[in-house]
């Protein structure tokens, strides 16, 4: 596991939520989302910066809805863009070297083995498997592929076209719980009333037109591209998408659309203080070269609600606290990985 430290989010824990109606019937697949199909499913709100009120709000407009059944868990995007352009074509190639939509998905919630999806306008993806954040030492598993997998897309205007009147590209993407299951609790999709944590990202280059194809605008005073906008659903405070205890929270209902409001449960809030700590902890460790079993040393003079117990050896700790209902304890380590006892 990698010791070093894990930059504190800049934002107050208040993840997206989005009720998840079922599917009426199946789905054709064809990039569009004004289909009947969809005519259920609500948008999201529209994407904001990774950072969230850090920075602008994104200049133009990303929204995502969301379905699901017995088979699929379904996803259409909508990206107004007036630069419709793409170069990758080799799937698991780094897509977010283009322009791109992204999918991240942790079905149990505890930061560890989730999925990471990203698609072009090329209709070229990437998936692959994440065992845990890059902070707490990856692996990434490229030769992950969600099998089953159907996308496409559809796009308003041309590709690669600076004459053309470009509008927007859309998105529609298929993820089978076959594949899905792999990583979630019981190894099982979900049951209606049940919630897994996801969020989306895109990634939108500074372009120009140069000799009549577009390429990603350099900055002169380091001759490569500008850094990226990343724009997403649930905002991070933080650039960076591999902290999956900022995902937003996909609620699934039933083919009565119960539950129909979502409330963030008691144990979400102590789990985000353990979070917190566990920061603080990987932290203290990069200053001090140790861990620390001292709580108030860590939780210093903010308000918490939970009263931690630590245990630390030179190079392992565990944070835990009770739950809610103190019927049971949530615990969390080194690495990151966040459970309940």
């Amino acid at each position: 596991m990698n010791k070093s430290g894990v930059p504190e989010p800049n934002i107050a824990y208040s993840p997206e939520h989005y009720l998840c109606r079922r599917a009426s019937g199946p789905l054709k697949l064809d990039g569009r989302v004004d289909k009947p199909f969809w005519e259920a499913a609500e948008w999201t709100g529209d994407f904001v910066d990774i950072e969230g009120d850090l920075r602008p709000k994104p200049a133009k407009q990303t929204r995502v809805k969301m379905l699901w059944d017995d088979e699929y868990f379904y996803f259409a995007a909508e990206l107004i863009e007036d630069q419709i352009w793409a170069t990758l074509t080799e799937r698991d190639s780094v897509i977010f070297y283009d322009n791109d939509f992204e999918i991240f998905i942790d079905p149990d919630g505890d930061s560890h083995n989730y999925y990471e999806f990203e698609i072009n306008a090329l209709n070229t993806v990437w998936d692959l498997l994440l065992i845990k954040p890059y902070r707490d030492g990856g692996p990434p598993v490229n030769g992950w592929d969600i099998a089953g997998l159907k996308t496409a897309v559809h796009i308003d205007g041309e590709l690669n076209n600076p004459n053309a009147d470009n509008r927007k590209w859309s998105v529609e993407v298929a993820m089978p719980w076959t594949s899905l299951r792999e990583c979630a609790a019981e190894g099982r999709p979900p049951a209606a009333g049940e919630f897994w944590r996801v969020n989306f990202s895109r990634v939108e280059w500074q372009a120009e037109v140069r000799e009549g194809e577009y390429r990603k605008t350099v900055n002169p005073e380091t001759g490569k591209p500008y850094p990226e906008d990343n724009w997403v659903w649930s905002p991070m405070g933080i650039i960076n998408m591999h902290y999956p205890e900022l995902w937003g929270y996909v609620v699934f209902t039933d083919g009565d659309g119960e539950p129909s409001v979502f409330e963030l449960p008691a144990d979400e809030g102590i789990k985000w203080e353990l979070r917190r700590l566990y920061y603080r902890q990987r932290n203290y460790f990069e200053a001090h070269g140790e861990f620390i079993s001292d709580a108030k040393l860590l939780t210093g003079e903010d308000s918490w609600s939970i009263v931690p117990v630590i245990e630390t050896t030179s190079s392992l700790f565990q944070i835990k606290a009770p739950s809610a209902d103190r019927q049971s304890v949530f615990c969390i380590r080194e690495d990151g990985k966040l459970w309940k006892e």
